[in-house]
C-alpha cells in the first residue's frame, strides 16, 4: 500500500470506533487508540469505550492503548507517544499497518507529525505563584505563550496550571534530539452533520447514565480517589463527581454536561481542520454513508 499506518479521526458520536474495527477486522490487523481518556481502567461509560463495536462478526479485534492506566494518575502527550510507539513498531514488524482511531486531536497529531517532546516534571515554585488565580486569569496567561498545545480540555484551574507548567518548562528547555519516525499515514476523518451529532451525543449520554455512569463515579470515589482527580478529567468526569458531592443538582449536572459535551465535539472539529491547515491531507467520510460503502472507499485510497 505504501502507507505505515491509518487514521481514522472524528468527534464523539460520529461512530469512528466501529468504522476503524471493521476496517481492521478485514484488513487482518489491529486498532491503537488515540483517545486521551480512555486509557484509565476502570473508566469505562464515562470515556466512551464502546468495547463491543471491537467485536466483528463475532470476532474480537484486537486493541490497543485501552484500560493502561490506573484511575487517578495524569497521563500525557508524552507517554502516549512512548506508548503508541512501543505498539506500532511492534505491529510493524509483524507486517502489519495498524488503524490509528481517536478523536483527541493533540495526541493524533503528535504521532502524524512527530511531535519532539519530552517529559515535564512538577514545578513548585510556579504552581505556588499560581495558586488562587481564577481559571479566567490563568487562561489568559495560557494564551500569552507563542508555542500553544492542548487549550480545548482546560475546564478547571488545575488543568491550566498543569498547561502553563508544560509550556514554561518547554520554553526554557528545547526538545532537541529526542527522535520520532516519519510515518507515512492515511487520515480519514468522519464527517458527522451538526444536528445529527448533537442528537447523538444526547441519546448517548441518556443511554450511559441509564446504563450506570453515576455508579462508576461512585465506584471510583469509593475506592479512595480523590473528587478533585476525577474533575481534574473533564466532562462527564467533572460534572457527574461534582453532583455525586452535593455541589450540583441533578437537573444542573445534566444540562451543564449536555453542553460541555456538544461544545468539546465542536473543538475536535476545530481542531480537525486545524490539522488540515497544518498540512495534514484529511479525506473525508460521511458518517451517514454505509459501513461497506466507507471500507471500501478506504480501501480505493490505500490502493492509490
Amino acid at each position: 500500500m505504501g502507507y505505515d499506518l491509518i487514521t481514522i479521526l472524528g468527534p464523539t458520536a460520529s461512530g469512528k470506533t466501529a468504522l476503524a474495527a471493521r476496517l481492521a477486522y478485514e484488513m487482518h490487523t489491529e486498532v491503537i487508540s488515540g483517545d486521551s481518556r480512555q486509557v484509565y481502567r476502570r473508566m469505562d461509560l464515562g470515556t466512551g469505550k464502546d468495547l463491543e463495536d471491537y467485536v466483528v462478526e463475532g470476532i474480537q479485534v484486537p486493541y490497543h492503548l485501552i484500560d493502561i492506566v490506573e484511575p487517578g494518575t495524569k497521563y500525557n502527550v508524552f507517554e502516549y507517544q512512548r506508548d503508541f510507539l512501543k505498539v506500532y513498531e511492534e505491529l510493524r514488524g509483524e507486517g502489519k499497518v495498524p488503524v490509528l482511531c481517536g478523536g483527541t486531536g493533540l495526541y493524533l497529531e503528535s504521532v502524524l507529525r512527530g511531535y519532539r517532546l519530552m517529559p515535564v516534571p512538577e514545578n513548585e515554585a510556579l504552581r505556588t505563584v499560581l495558586a488562587g488565580k481564577s481559571l479566567e486569569e490563568l487562561t489568559e496567561m495560557l494564551k500569552s505563550y507563542k508555542q500553544l498545545h492542548n487549550t480545548t480540555d482546560v475546564d478547571t484551574p488545575k488543568r491550566a496550571i498543569r498547561a502553563i507548567e508544560i509550556e514554561e518548562y518547554y520554553r526554557n528547555h528545547p526538545a532537541e534530539g529526542r527522535d520520532f519516525p516519519s510515518i507515512h499515514a492515511l487520515v480519514v476523518g468522519i464527517d458527522i452533520d451538526r444536528e445529527t451529532r448533537r442528537r447523538k451525543i444526547s441519546e448517548r449520554l441518556k443511554q450511559r447514565l441509564e446504563h450506570g455512569m453515576l455508579d462508576e463515579i461512585r465506584d471510583l470515589l469509593s475506592e479512595g480517589i480523590p473528587a478533585e482527580n476525577l474533575i481534574y478529567y473533564g466532562l462527564e468526569y467533572k460534572y457527574l463527581t461534582q453532583y455525586v458531592i452535593g455541589e450540583l443538582t441533578y437537573e444542573e449536572m445534566y444540562r451543564k454536561l449536555e453542553i460541555a459535551i456538544h461544545q468539546f465535539a465542536k473543538r475536535q472539529m476545530t481542531w480537525f481542520r486545524g490539522m488540515e491547515r497544518r498540512g495534514i491531507q484529511i479525506h473525508w467520510l460521511e458518517a451517514s454513508s454505509p459501513m461497506e460503502d466507507k471500507v471500501a472507499q478506504i480501501r480505493r485510497w490505500l490502493s492509490l
